[in-house]
């Protein structure tokens, strides 16, 4: 019962899931999709959903087992104190090196779009003040913040239906064209995607109506699937198969050919506004981080590391050059890891409780 006094609505629970799946990997996904599967893409998007909504209901169902804990208490109490330490490590570490890695790639965005003279340590700095004051306060805080982002840059989607009037819908054609196999090797990038909702780890025992946790993440993946579909179906209608692969981030470029009388450059614009969403992947990022360092070393603010955590970011900066490929080369050594903590953990966590549950039955 020690999280009911900073407890979050079933609409910031769902846009807190749906705002750290979102986050940098839109900008670059129908590239990557075209890459691998062509402009079948779309449907290995409909795969990676389906997956991460399977995994995200088992998560509801394994928190079921301890209503009133996060993950690191209901480890703690079915397998004792140290491998709860052990696994407050494992999760601080994880989601330290995950919003790490999107943190300095919002920076390396906004020096080569908006501000390419300014210097990535600086930009990042600047960053931090907003994000030390929003991760400091209670997750009550984060959820107010990560819905107000929702509501303040939904907007932002219709954009993508100005350049749908120069769309070739004959790129879409013929369905399935390669066949199955590169449908299913793209379907691993999207399941990479939707990774986020393991967040849920440490937001159910703050939900209000725990009843309704599996409907919010099922709509906060349906959410995140709308926007991935929108966006990727419109780079390919608009791009020809060959020509979406020369743009890094053809989420971006789409935005180029959109001009009103009153505004051009509208991309600058458009990820100016785009940062808001970036943050609310990296700070419940950040906040998971603190929250399980507060667990491993026992105390009870948590303030205080979110100024460490921000202060090995900028240190790590400033010491080592970061670059678009370093930081890309780094998603990618993290992903094997995404991939246990997202997908295989929670398969094999529930596996072993729905066991023990039926033992400690058998025996009563």
């Amino acid at each position: 019962m020690k999280y009911t006094h900073n407890q979050i609505t079933f609409m910031q629970y769902i846009f807190l899931i749906h705002g750290v799946q979102l986050g940098v990997g839109l900008l670059t996904l129908p590239r990557e999709l075209a890459e691998k599967a062509g402009t079948d893409g779309w449907i290995s998007l409909i795969i990676g959903w389906l997956f991460s909504t399977l995994a995200s209901l088992i998560i509801i169902q394994v928190m079921k087992n301890y209503p009133n804990g996060t993950i690191i208490d209901l480890v703690t109490h079915y397998f004792g104190k140290w491998i709860g330490k052990i696994a407050a490590f494992i999760f601080a570490l994880y989601f330290a090196f995950l919003g790490s890695i999107v943190f300095i790639r919002e920076g390396l965005f906004i020096q080569f779009w908006v501000l390419p003279q300014t210097d990535l340590f600086i930009l990042l700095f600047l960053l931090s003040i907003p994000s030390y004051m929003i991760v400091r306060n209670n997750i009550t805080i984060l959820g107010r913040y990560a819905e107000l982002v929702f509501f303040m840059t939904t907007w932002m989607l219709f954009f993508y239906f100005s350049p749908l009037k120069e769309a070739h819908w004959l790129h879409l054609l013929p369905i399935i064209k390669e066949g199955w196999k590169p449908i299913l090797t793209a379907a691993k990038t999207t399941i990479f995607s939707f990774l986020g909702f393991e967040i849920a780890f440490f937001l159910y025992p703050f939900l209000q109506n725990k009843q309704k946790a599996s409907l919010g993440i099922v709509i906060a993946n349906t959410l995140t699937l709308a926007v991935y579909i929108i966006v990727t179906i419109v780079a390919f209608a608009f791009y020809s198969p060959d020509e979406i692969t020369q743009y890094k981030e053809p989420t971006i470029n789409l935005l180029k050919i959109v001009e009103f009388r009153f505004l051009e450059r509208l991309e600058i614009v458009f990820l100016s506004l785009y940062v808001f969403v970036i943050s609310t992947t990296v700070l419940p990022l950040f906040f998971a981080t603190v929250f399980c360092t507060t667990h491993l070393f026992g105390n009870q603010d948590h303030s205080k590391y979110v100024v460490w955590l921000l202060l090995l970011n900028l240190v790590y900066v400033f010491f080592l050059p970061q670059s678009f490929g370093r930081n890309t080369q780094l998603q990618k050594g993290v992903e094997p890891i995404s991939l246990i903590i997202g997908y295989a953990f929670p398969l094999c966590l529930w596996g072993y409780l729905w066991l023990y549950s039926r033992i400690k039955k058998g025996g009563s």
